[in-house]
């Protein structure tokens, strides 16, 4: 335990427990699969996002799956926990990598940029992300529910 949690312990302001990855109520509030499409943009549109809140952030991760192995060890080590494989929507091998945290544009056009230059340098291709929040009410789910 750090010395800040033993101080935040004492005046009962204890960090939330992290949001379980594949908790059922998760529902996709924000994503992009356009390249040039900002970060900050995106989470400004999305109605759904709830900023501030913790929220799974999901990469969506073509690889070759015998490099499977290899990219869990690398995402890994920076909480990321690989999933998959799943079949993508033109047939390829898609896998993908999520955390859970308090997404911010800055962090979430951080991640991508890292996730492209890892599904590159291991012969694949980050072709998009999401951002999943509980769900708190009907209107939460973003419109084209092709992201999940």
């Amino acid at each position: 335990m750090s010395f800040l949690d033993r101080v935040r312990g004492l005046f009962g302001r204890a960090e939330p427990p992290p949001l379980p990855v594949d908790d059922p109520d998760l529902v996709v509030v924000a994503g992009s699969f356009d390249p040039a499409e900002a970060a900050s943009s995106v989470l400004a549109a999305a109605a759904g996002w709830r900023e501030g809140e913790q929220a799974v952030l999901r990469h969506h991760l073509e690889l070759p799956p015998e490099r499977a192995g290899e990219a869990a060890g690398l995402i890994g080590q920076d909480g990321y926990e690989l999933r998959g494989p799943v079949p993508g929507p033109d047939g390829s091998t898609r896998f993908h990598a999520v955390r859970a945290q308090v997404v911010t544009a800055l962090e979430c056009a951080r991640e991508r940029s890292r996730m492209a230059s890892l599904a590159q340098r291991l012969g694949g291709d980050a072709p998009g992300w999401d951002v999943l929040q509980p769900r708190r009410g009907e209107t939460d789910n973003i419109a084209g529910s092709d992201l999940t």
